[in-house]
Formats: C-alpha cells, sequence, structure tokens
C-alpha cells in the first residue's frame, strides 16, 4: 500500500515539535520516545504499520485545539484516532505525522432525558453512551460489533452501524450536533440538541468525513427509551443465495425488523467451535429480530417465519427467554474473533441492494475459487452492508497482495450491481485506490474542493479517502505554500 514519502523537513524539526507541545500537554500525554510510539503504528487493518513521529493525549478541546495549533504553525500533519479499531486503515499513521487520540476524552458532558440527548466527550466507548443512560430505560442505537472498544469519534468518522442500523439507522441518523476543533485550532459548534438546525447541512458532511475536515471533540447523540420487549428468530438455510431471497422477500414485504445478521458456513463453525451458541450446521443462517409488545412481537415474526417457509428453512428456532436470546446472538457476535482465531483474514465492508444479494453471494463463491482463496461471510443483510473475510496466510509470500486483489474485485462486483464501497468502515486506506471505480474525476474533485475549505493546508489526514494520484497536486501545492 503506497503512502506519502515523509517529509524530511518536518522529521528535523521533531524536536521542536515535542518541545512546544509538551509546553501545552502534561509530560505523560506527549509520547515520543520511538519504542512507545509502536503502540500507535497501525489500527485494526494491522496489515499495515508505520510508527508515528509522536503521539498526543489530549484530555479537553482546549488541549486538542492548542495540538492542532502548534501542528499548523509548524506544518505538520495531524492523525486522528479514536479506539485504533478502524478496518480500513483510517488511523494508519505516517512517519512524520502527529497521532493525536482521543482515548483520554471520555466524559459524559450532559443527560437530558426531556429532550431524549446524551452529550459526551468522543473519547467515550460507544457501549458505555448506553451504559451511562440505561437504568433509566435508556439507550443509544448504533451497535458495531466492536462497540465494547470502538470510540464515538470515530464512529462519527466512518458513520458505523451495527446489527440493529435496520430500524435505528447509522451514526449519521442519531448524531444531532458536534463540537469540532479545525486544523488551525479554531473551536466550531455545529448542531445541537435539536433537529433540523437552519443552514448548510454541515453536520451530515461531517459525519463520515474519516477525520479529513477537522476533530471532534464532543457529541449531541440522540438517546431513546428502551423498547417494550425483543425477540429473536434462527433460520438456517441449505443454500446462500436461498437465504439471500429470503432476506429480501422479508424486506419487499414491509416488516421492518430491527436487525437481520447472516453468517456462512465457514463462519458457523468457526463460531461454533469458539462460542458454542448452539447453531445448525448448515450452508446459511439468518438471526432476524424483532421488537416491541408481546402481541408486536408475534405479529411480525409470524409474518417473517411464513416468509421463511417459503425457502424450506433447515432450522427456524425462535426465542422463548432472555437466555435463548442471548445464546442466539452469542456466535454472531463472536464471529469476528472466532475466524481470527482459525486464520488470518481481511474483512470487506461493500454495500449493495439487497435485491441483489442471491447473485453477490454467487458471484463472491465463484471467485473464491478462482482466486483459491476461501471467504466466509458475516453481514448486515437486513440493509445490504456486507462484510466478507477473506481467508489468507500473512506469512506466504504474495497471499496478502491475492486477498487484496480478491478483495477489490469484490468491492468492484458491490459498484457494479448500484451499491457502494463501504457502508460503515470507511474509506482510509484499504478503499482509497477504488474511489474512482465509484466515483468519476469530477466528483473526487468535488470531494476534495470541500477539504480545501476546511483544511487547505491539508494538514488533516492527508494520505486517506483519496487516491494519491489524485491529491497529489493538492498536497504539493499546500506543501509549497506552507
Amino acid at each position: 500500500m503506497e503512502m506519502p514519502v515523509p517529509s524530511a523537513a518536518v522529521l528535523s524539526r521533531k524536536a521542536r515539535v515535542v518541545a512546544a507541545l509538551q509546553e501545552v500537554l502534561p509530560s505523560d500525554a506527549v509520547i515520543h520516545d520511538t519504542r512507545e510510539t509502536r503502540a500507535y503504528e497501525c489500527d485494526a487493518l494491522t496489515a499495515y504499520r508505520c510508527p508515528p513521529m509522536v503521539a498526543v493525549l489530549p484530555t479537553t478541546t482546549q488541549e486538542v485545539s492548542d495540538v492542532l495549533r502548534i501542528c499548523h504553525a509548524m506544518d505538520v500533519p495531524v492523525v486522528p484516532r479514536g479506539s485504533g479499531t478502524s478496518l480500513a486503515g483510517g488511523a494508519l499513521p505516517t512517519a512524520d505525522c502527529v497521532i493525536l487520540g482521543v482515548a483520554r476524552m471520555n466524559d459524559v458532558i450532559e443527560t437530558d432525558y426531556e429532550n431524549r440527548i446524551i452529550r459526551v466527550q468522543t473519547g467515550r466507548t460507544n457501549l458505555s453512551v448506553t451504559g451511562a443512560v440505561e437504568e433509566d430505560g435508556f439507550f443509544y442505537a448504533p451497535d458495531p460489533s466492536s462497540q465494547l472498544a470502538c470510540a464515538i469519534a470515530g464512529n462519527i468518522a466512518m458513520n458505523s452501524g451495527g446489527a440493529h442500523c435496520l430500524k435505528y439507522g447509522v451514526t449519521t441518523n442519531n448524531l444531532m450536533g458536534v463540537t469540532m476543533v479545525m486544523m488551525d485550532g479554531a473551536v466550531v459548534e455545529i448542531g445541537g440538541g435539536h433537529l433540523d438546525a437552519g443552514g448548510l447541512d454541515l453536520l451530515g458532511l461531517i459525519c463520515g468525513s474519516e477525520g479529513q475536515l477537522g476533530i471532534v471533540t464532543e457529541a449531541t447523540l440522540r438517546i431513546l427509551p428502551k423498547p417494550e420487549g425483543a425477540r429473536p428468530v434462527l433460520m438456517g438455510f441449505d443454500d446462500n443465495e436461498v437465504a439471500g431471497a429470503c432476506v429480501s422477500d422479508i424486506i419487499k414485504a414491509g416488516v421492518l425488523p430491527v436487525a437481520i445478521e447472516f453468517m456462512d458456513r465457514p463462519c458457523i463453525e468457526a463460531t461454533e467451535a469458539f462460542a458454542k451458541a448452539g447453531y445448525p450446521m448448515c450452508e446459511a443462517l439468518l438471526i432476524v429480530e424483532v421488537e416491541g409488545s408481546d402481541a408486536e412481537i408475534d405479529h411480525q415474526l409470524s409474518l417473517i417465519k411464513e416468509i421463511a417457509q417459503r425457502h424450506n428453512p433447515v432450522e427456524l428456532r425462535e426465542s422463548t427467554s432472555a437466555e435463548e436470546s442471548a445464546k442466539i446472538w452469542l456466535g454472531r457476535k463472536s464471529a469476528f474473533g472466532a475466524m481470527g482465531q482459525i486464520n488470518d483474514y481481511m474483512c470487506l465492508d461493500g454495500t449493495i441492494p439487497v435485491s441483489s444479494l442471491p447473485m453477490v453471494l454467487r458471484r463472491i463463491g465463484e471467485m473464491s475459487q478462482e482466486y483459491g482463496l476461501k471467504v466466509g461471510n458475516v453481514f448486515h443483510a437486513g440493509d445490504g452492508n456486507m462484510h466478507p473475510l477473506i481467508l489468507f496466510d500473512a506469512n506466504k509470500p504474495g497471499d496478502l497482495e491475492l486477498c487484496e486483489a480478491f478483495g477489490a474485485d469484490i468491492l468492484r462486483l458491490c459498484v457494479e450491481v448500484g451499491g457502494c464501497l463501504t457502508g460503515e468502515h470507511g474509506v482510509g486506506i484499504e478503499k482509497r485506490d477504488l474511489m474512482d471505480v465509484q466515483y468519476a474525476p469530477a466528483d473526487l474533485d468535488a470531494q476534495m474542493a470541500v477539504k480545501d475549505v476546511f483544511d487547505p493546508a491539508w494538514l488533516l489526514n492527508p494520505a486517506k479517502v483519496f487516491p494519491l494520484h489524485v491529491s497529489q497536486s493538492r498536497r504539493e501545492a499546500a506543501r509549497v505554500a506552507a
């Protein structure tokens, strides 16, 4: 994976940069020893590593502002980092950058149940947002699989979703406002504790911008009353395409489950060995969950089971207790860890129309044979957000490159059928060089023009999202101007 050549001029200023940062941050918040910076050399896309020049861990918006002001004045690139769970390399450093981590910024600032909002520092983990309000009967809806560890900052950067996004939407549908620090240190407030702020929809622009426009330090999030009840049903099928067709038919019927999750045989076998959730050994498995009152749940599940029966399931298991519900979800929540125990893998994140699921699953199977690499499929089937896991051997020369080529073909397929390159993991470096598959040159130019406005020096995460050959002239012009 190509990255820009580190700036010798910036590297030569390391001592001055460190000294300036130590003037505005506590000594333990500036990490510059080469051995210690290795803790920040990659995120969850571990195939690529590069220790940063410096890493900083501020605790307030003012400290973030001070850091960015210094880096802006000294022409130092800054790579924002939440919890480092990005699967797209969104927090991969360059050797001449400052990593700005928000992990120490984890306070709850305000909780307003009347208006159903919570304001938090963005280093707070996703699951702990719900933890702060659940005793009062509320929850925060977006639930990425990494929700125990991932930070709200990263959720906002990548517009993360989760199993329950089919009903509740992804981060952008639950984000009300932000406090954001610009690269020059200016602090701006966008949106707030209300719907539909006047003027341009800058909040929609910030969510999903991957740290390219500013660093979000505080977020106002929508919280919701807990549903009266929820119940999942587990369905097993003898064929991936049949399971995909079942998903499509459920959506076409107008039923709105809170989640529809898909797993194929490789994932089922791995999770059974790892979590022992009691899944049937079949080719494909769906977990469909609905919520509401008992009567609402019974009605919705009766319709869903009727649709499923048309596809001849090998098993149809409805939960009858909280314990059974937890068991049904156990394997799905354990899938990524389970797959990691048996093989190196690369997790993709393409999104397709639900009606295309059967064909896309068939083509992935065919490409698996062509490339000679196995694939495990586990994903949010209800909104077509696919997560193929390509298995490879990191110690076998050429296997990583083969895996990357296979993954690129899967993502091209997603675009061909009317989908897009990413649903929630972001572009980062993983999909950076595929952006011109989805976007015409004029589209990319318009997107980069937005970055020009927010970050004219191109110092915020400058090696991400846009193909390097496309952004090169802008990055070079910014360096000359500096």
